[in-house]
């Protein structure tokens, strides 16, 4: 375990299940929910080399399928890194494979960076022989309520939300957002995520990615997901990474104590 600290911040990386961070004190609020025996549902961590779920598992790329484990059937979901160890190769920084159940060999490296008010991430894609289609994100699992102050409460100025089918994934027609609870895909915001505990803390879910998944529907946690393209990316909007020509992307959770 990597511990950050920061002024009156720390972070706790656990590189062994699934190179997240596993825990985000600032003073005495801890923001993430803690360990789970389900690898889907605590910390914040890396989803590559897809973000979100793949329709049936079964994507196209220059005229051939290709097929991927159902690790949430009938779907497969969060890409091939968050529940395997990453290797670790400095302070805040990991480095892993992208593994035997990516068609395509590759790896990815994982930079994290605290400060007193803020943690910055950074996500890297490569291809080691050949192209392939890519999407890549974060999946922090926020407290609903912290040890002080009222339950969390989400200010999201998206103009855009996906809209989901029968099978509750994306099927590229969109429409202003109706009201929650969410469990979607955001884009064309007009300024970053805010997450407020009131009384207690203010937090900024800021990226250069420019889609943002919201699931608001737990009643202990709240999921704001910053994301290169919608859940389906690899159907629906694929980004090609190439030898020499990495997919990156960049987040940072910046707060304020009230």
């Amino acid at each position: 375990m990597q511990v950050l600290e920061a002024g009156e911040a720390r972070a706790e990386i656990d590189a062994e299940r699934g190179g997240r961070v596993a825990a985000l004190r600032v003073r005495d609020l801890d923001l993430l929910v803690p360990p789970e025996a389900d690898g889907m549902r605590w910390g914040l961590y890396p989803m590559l080399p897809w973000a979100g779920r793949v329709r049936r598992g079964r994507f196209r790329f220059r005229n051939a399928v290709h097929s991927l484990p159902l690790n949430l059937p009938p779907h497969a979901i969060h890409g091939t890194a968050f529940t395997r160890a990453w290797s670790e190769e400095g302070e805040g920084r990991l480095e892993i494979d992208l593994g035997p159940d990516w068609p395509f060999p590759g790896r990815a490296v994982q930079e994290m960076r605290l400060e007193a008010d803020a943690l910055h991430l950074r996500l890297e894609v490569h291809a080691q022989a050949e192209p392939f289609p890519a999407s890549l994100g974060w999946h922090p699992w926020f407290r609903r309520r912290l040890a002080r102050g009222g339950d969390a409460q989400l200010h999201l100025p998206a103009r855009v939300m996906y809209v989901r089918d029968v099978e509750g994934i994306p099927d590229g027609r969109t429409q202003a957002p109706p009201p929650g609870p969410w469990d979607d895909c955001f884009t064309q915001l007009e300024g970053a995520p805010i997450l407020t505990w009131p009384g207690a803390l203010r937090l900024r879910v800021e990226s250069n990615a420019d889609h943002y998944v919201v699931y608001d529907e737990p009643e202990h946690a709240l999921c704001v997901e910053p994301q290169t393209g919608p859940p389906d990316a690899l159907n629906l909007a694929p980004l090609v990474v190439e030898p020499g020509r990495p997919l990156v992307a960049g987040a940072t959770l910046r707060w304020e104590i009230e």
